[in-house]
């Protein structure tokens, strides 16, 4: 799960990157090559195997809401960072994981301790302090998409969590790819994209598309072979990393309002799992 989450990271650097150097250039068509390189990644070896009808899985209904929730987030996701930065926008992002504790007696029919409530309340607290514009333009916007991305994020876990119950890793990878495609497709097809300019810029491109779907492999690799506490715990290096990254080579410092917003939402973000597997006990 450490090194999924500096590969995430990388890919979030990389799609900023791809913001500054062609501004013009869509997050949309960014976010569709990540996908396309995911699903070729998938594809070809089950071709060459002959077991490509394996993919397909059972055809239930959370293998496809998997697919559109989990491409809607990844579309507002790679918006956002161009909007805000990769740093803010991961920390927001990764709301995720108190969406799905929110909604998981709703969904899921799992009871939440009085501890993960409180767990839950702390972290919106952080989130509050991060939503708040500061930059004026596209900065409301841009934190709107990256909490959107959070919640969007969170619906798709929780599809994972039932489609997991009768399906291989692979076929709920292979319909996220696929789902996504399509609505990229279909985007495309009505408001039209353009193609990049430069060689770099295509270069970041697939260096992030790269990343992300390594990244996706071993953080399902971990989810299958560690307590699921300790990895989603560990899953908080991606935003802290993308801060880092943020800081670091771009120069986007966030103010102390923001970093107390970080705090927050990295502490809980880190005692929730835990708080969780001792309520289930």
């Amino acid at each position: 799960m450490i090194f999924a989450s500096l590969m995430f990271s990388m890919m979030n650097v990389c799609v900023y990157a791809i913001g500054l150097n062609e501004p013009e250039l869509s997050p949309i068509f960014v976010s569709f090559v990540r996908l396309l390189i995911n699903l070729i990644i998938l594809l070809v070896p089950a071709l060459l195997a002959g077991n490509s009808i394996s993919l397909l899985g059972d055809f239930r209904l959370s293998l496809w809401l998997r697919g559109l929730f989990g491409s809607l987030a990844l579309m507002l996701s790679f918006a956002s960072i161009q909007m805000i930065g990769p740093g803010e926008s991961a920390f927001l992002a990764s709301s995720s994981v108190f969406f799905v504790a929110l909604l998981g007696p709703l969904v899921l029919h799992q009871k939440n301790s009085g501890l993960v409530w409180l767990a839950i309340l702390g972290a919106m607290a952080g989130l509050a302090l991060l939503f708040e514009p500061r930059f004026g333009g596209h900065d409301f916007l841009g934190r709107a998409f990256a909490l959107g991305t959070g919640f969007l994020a969170a619906l798709a876990y929780l599809m994972v969590a039932k489609a997991g119950r009768s399906n291989s890793t692979r076929s709920i990878i292979f319909y996220f790819c696929f789902i996504g495609v399509a609505i990229h497709l279909a985007y495309f097809g009505y408001f039209g994209y353009r193609l990049p300019k430069s060689t770099y810029v295509w270069g970041l491109i697939f260096a992030g598309g790269i990343s992300a779907s390594i990244a996706q492999f071993y953080m399902t690799l971990s989810y299958q072979i560690a307590p699921a506490a300790l990895v989603s715990a560990a899953s908080y290096l991606s935003p802290v990393l993308s801060l880092f990254w943020s800081v670091v080579l771009f120069s986007r410092t966030p103010d102390h309002k923001a970093l107390a917003g970080c705090a927050l939402v990295l502490a809980f973000g880190v005692m929730l799992p835990f708080l969780s597997a001792v309520g289930k006990k």
